[in-house]
């Protein structure tokens, strides 16, 4: 377990200028925050820290369009795809809308008819009367459809986060507010697409407020709609860096308070205790997976009608997602079994497994978990049988770029989009075998100059078992929240006794009891890690994560392990 290289000075600096440990500070310091003042915003993110949306690309259009359809009265469409960051976007912009006075008309894809925005969508919207249609975590693929809502009359508006195709491209809606577009100079690219909804709603409120909308009517207040921010990039697994933490952050807050009626029944319904704090691991494992339960089995509408849903309803609603989501629990387990046995004891250098009538919502999922086990992109196709057309997910792991990987095999594909950690093909039966051969060499020439991958544990700090308390997991989780390019600070303990070890749950989580010299204990728990060859009396190194654990009331430090080693 390698500690990482910080300069000490600037770690004496932090800790004495923040008044915290020298382990925060250090985490910090790993971080490449050097500076108090740096620090002190970065653990205390406040909105006008934001950088104003000068220069991404294609916003100022839209939002003129937009502010012109709201004074105008004209009837709007938001179309949001069938994820979570595609119904957050549009549940924010619908939300939105109608807070400023504008008809609304929302929908969200199913996955039946296919990813993003389709023609019958875009025939739906004219029949409803809509002039101007909003696609939220879409559009930037999908042009044919958005060609037909053009002959209808339809003006489109695609705010994505989507890879751009080439430079030379001209995409044929009204305007496409992407930060991926090759004129866009706004600094930050890594915003989910719910991130972008939130710049376009400020922005047509600024609008609006310039134009007099607001002198007969009351101005909402765009705060409202952190939380739906939060859901939505925490879900779509973007970095949790820059503008994306700092919306995050505060989106978390709101969370917290419940003041939604659909998320305070969604958690309400997950379990989640009323006292439990709402961090990024909950949105990832108690709201997320719930959210995106029906767009996996079909359509993604009763999760968008969950986030609109008033106090009266909520609680139906929230339902209705805890079946949809043991129902995909179900699948899923079905189709891992099933996947598993596919792969066989040599995966190669990228997987890619086909299954007949594996249901194109739990490809995603189980080509994540596929990552997690072998430590390798996977790309996992549900195929029709009917159709012989196969729906497929990839993920991926460090240092491979997934639409890069694609591109390459483009040939195989009839369709491909995503980003680098996620994207969505279309391909043929046929193809499949053909698909696997390409992304190998893919996969293979795109893995060289990434770097070796080393197996040993890189740390932030070093400390003792007894410094390990409830006031050093609060300084530590004032660095969240964490996810992607943002790992939660890890800290080692060495050559504390093991004096119990103890398998939990089914037996793949392991609980220790940990003593050091000065006969200081504390508990910790790996999850994941029963199969550890660990027992009572062996010392152990230990790289962890300080948590604070509740129990029967009471509140206490515990060690959540993320590698340890025995020691001699």
């Amino acid at each position: 377990m390698r500690l990482r290289s910080v300069d000490d000075r600037v770690v004496d600096r932090l800790a004495a200028a923040l008044r915290v440990r020298p382990a925060t500070a250090r985490c910090l310091a790993a971080r490449g925050v050097n500076d108090p003042s740096d620090a002190r915003s970065f653990i205390d993110p406040r909105l006008g820290a934001l950088r104003p949306p000068a220069g991404l690309a294609g916003l100022s259009r839209a939002v003129e369009r937009i502010a012109d359809a709201v004074i105008k009265g004209e009837r709007l469409g938001v179309f949001g795809d069938y994820d979570v960051d595609g119904i957050t976007t549009c549940a924010l912009l619908t939300s939105f809308l109608r807070a400023v006075g504008a008809g609304v008309e929302a929908a969200v894809a199913r996955r039946d008819a296919g990813y993003g925005f389709t023609a019958a969508a875009a025939a739906d919207f004219h029949a409803r009367g809509c002039r101007v249609v909003i696609t939220g975590d879409c559009g930037t693929s999908d042009v044919e459809a958005i060609a037909v809502g053009a002959q209808l009359g339809i003006e489109v508006i695609v705010v994505d986060h989507h890879t751009v195709p080439a430079a030379g491209f001209v995409h044929p809606a009204l305007n496409l507010v992407n930060p991926f577009r090759a004129d866009s100079t706004f600094p930050f690219r890594g915003m989910a697409s719910v991130g972008l909804g939130f710049y376009v709603a400020a922005s047509v409120r600024t609008e609006l407020r310039e134009r007099g909308w607001f002198r007969a009517r009351p101005e909402p207040d765009v705060r409202e709609l952190l939380d739906l921010v939060a859901l939505g990039t925490i879900a779509d697994l973007v970095p949790l860096t820059a503008e994306n933490r700092i919306l995050t952050s505060l989106g978390l807050k709101r969370l917290q308070s419940r003041v939604r009626p659909g998320i305070a029944a969604l958690l309400a319904s997950a379990g989640v205790d009323a006292e439990r704090e709402i961090d990024a691991r909950v949105v990832a494992w108690k709201l997320a997976p719930r959210i995106n339960a029906p767009g996996r089995l079909g359509a993604a509408e009763p999760s968008l009608s969950l986030l609109l849903a008033e106090a009266d309803t909520a609680a139906e609603r929230a339902q209705a997602l805890e079946a949809a989501n043991a129902a995909r629990r179900e699948i899923q387990d079905r189709v891992m079994e099933e996947a598993l046995a596919k792969v066989g004891d040599d995966p190669g250098p990228a997987i890619v497994l086909a299954g007949e009538g594996w249901p194109s919502g739990v490809v995603g999922i189980i080509a994540a978990k596929l990552v997690d086990k072998f430590q390798r992109p996977a790309f996992v196709v549900g195929i029709d049988p009917a159709t012989g057309i196969g729906r497929g997910s990839a993920r991926t792991t460090g240092g491979i770029n997934l639409y890069e990987a694609l591109a390459c095999a483009a040939p195989c594909l009839d369709r491909f989009g995503g980003h680098a950690a996620a994207a969505g093909f279309t391909i043929k039966r046929d193809q499949v075998a053909a698909l696997a051969e390409q992304l190998g060499t893919a996969v293979t020439r795109l893995a060289e100059g990434s770097g070796p991958i080393s197996t040993s544990t890189d740390v932030d700090a070093e400390v003792r078992l007894g410094e390990i308390d409830e006031r050093l997991a609060q300084e530590l989780s004032g660095l969240g929240p964490f996810g992607q390019e943002n790992p939660a600070p890890l800290l080692v303990t060495r050559r504390a006794k093991v004096t119990q070890a103890r398998r939990v749950g089914d037996g793949s989580h392991l609980k220790l009891t940990l003593e050091d010299h000065q006969q200081i204990q504390r508990t910790a728990i790996g999850f994941g890690l029963g199969e550890r060859p660990v027992e009572a009396g062996a010392f152990v190194d230990v790289a962890f994560v300080p948590t604070v654990s509740t129990w029967q009331g009471r509140r206490s430090a515990e060690l959540e392990v993320a590698d340890l080693a025995v020691v001699s």
